[in-house]
C-alpha cells in the first residue's frame, strides 16, 4: 500500500474522536461526498502532496460539524469518518457521552478510552504533509512508524472491569451461521475496511453472550458489558480492550431524556 495513500487515509478517517479530527466534508445540515476513496481504489499519482489527497480535513475542532445522528443501524447512510452522536446537543458537544446508565451500564466516549497524556500524532511530529508527496522517504518512515506506534498504542488501566455502554460501528471478526459472535467496535465508520484501523486504544474486541442476528460489517450499534484491559491481534486490527457484551442493539441517535 502507498504510503501517501496510508497517511492520507487515516488523517481522512478523522484518526481518533480525542485528536480533535474532524471532517468539514460532514459540516453543515446535507451530507455531501466524503472526501476519501474506497481502500480499492490506487494511490493519488505521483507529484500530488498529501495535503491533496486530503483537501477537506483539518486538525482544528470544529463546532459546526454535523455527527451521524442516524435512526436505524443500516450503513448506507454512513461516510468513511463519520463518528456517531452520544449528545443530544449536537451544536455543543455531540461526540461527549452522557455519562447516564442504562441499565447499570454507564455511557462512556471513545475519548475516555485515551491515556490523557498519549498523543495519537505523534509518528507525524514535525512533517510537513502538505509539501510530502509518495516518493518522499519521510513518508515511508511515518506509515511504518506510525503503525507500531498504534498498533501498541496504551490504555487506561482504571477501566478495567467497568461496565460500560458505547456506540459503535461493527468489523466481523467469527460468525454462527448468520449470527455474530465475535467482532471488533470501532469509533469510526469504514475504520480497518475502508482505511487503516485506528490505535488500538480506540479498537474493542468484542464477544457476545449469545449470538447476535441481523448485523454485518460497518452497522452501527450501540452495545454494553464489561470491559478489560486485554491486548489483541486480529486479521482486522488490534485492539487495547476486550468487552464480553451483554447487550448488542441497533443504533439510535440520543434525545434530551
Amino acid at each position: 500500500m502507498k504510503s501517501m495513500y496510508w497517511i492520507g487515509g487515516i488523517v481522512v478517517a478523522g484518526l481518533v474522536v480525542g485528536s480533535g479530527m474532524r471532517l468539514l466534508a460532514h459540516s453543515g445540515d446535507a451530507p455531501k461526498q466524503a472526501a476519501v476513496a474506497p481502500a480499492s481504489v490506487a494511490a493519488t499519482p505521483a507529484g500530488a502532496t498529501i495535503a491533496d489527497s486530503v483537501p477537506a480535513v483539518t486538525a482544528r475542532a470544529s463546532g459546526s460539524n454535523s455527527p451521524v445522528a442516524a435512526g436505524g443501524a443500516g450503513n448506507d447512510r454512513y461516510q468513511v469518518g463519520d463518528h456517531l452522536q452520544q449528545s443530544a446537543a449536537v451544536a455543543d458537544q455531540p461526540y461527549k457521552a452522557s455519562g447516564k446508565s442504562v441499565n447499570g451500564f454507564r455511557e462512556i466516549a471513545w475519548e475516555s478510552l485515551i491515556p490523557k497524556e498519549w498523543d495519537a500524532m505523534a509518528p507525524f511530529k514535525g512533517l510537513k504533509l502538505d509539501k510530502m508527496d509518495d516518493n518522499d522517504p519521510r513518508a515511508v518512515e511515518a506509515l511504518w512508524k506510525a503503525k507500531k506506534y498504534w498498533k501498541n498504542a496504551p490504555v487506561d488501566q482504571s477501566l478495567e472491569g467497568a461496565q460500560v455502554r458505547l456506540p459503535g460501528f461493527v468489523v466481523s471478526l467469527e460468525r454462527e451461521g448468520e449470527a455474530l459472535k465475535e467482532f471488533l467496535l470501532v469509533p469510526y465508520f469504514g475504520a480497518c475496511i475502508h482505511v487503516p484501523p485506528p490505535p488500538a486504544n480506540q479498537i474493542i474486541h468484542v464477544h457476545s453472550a449469545k449470538p447476535v442476528k441481523d448485523i454485518r460489517s460497518m452497522d452501527a450499534v450501540w452495545i454494553s458489558g464489561v470491559l478489560k484491559i486485554d491486548h489483541s491481534d486480529t486479521m482486522m486490527g488490534s485492539a487495547g480492550y476486550s468487552l464480553k457484551a451483554v447487550s448488542v442493539e441497533p443504533y439510535t441517535a440520543p434525545d434530551n431524556s
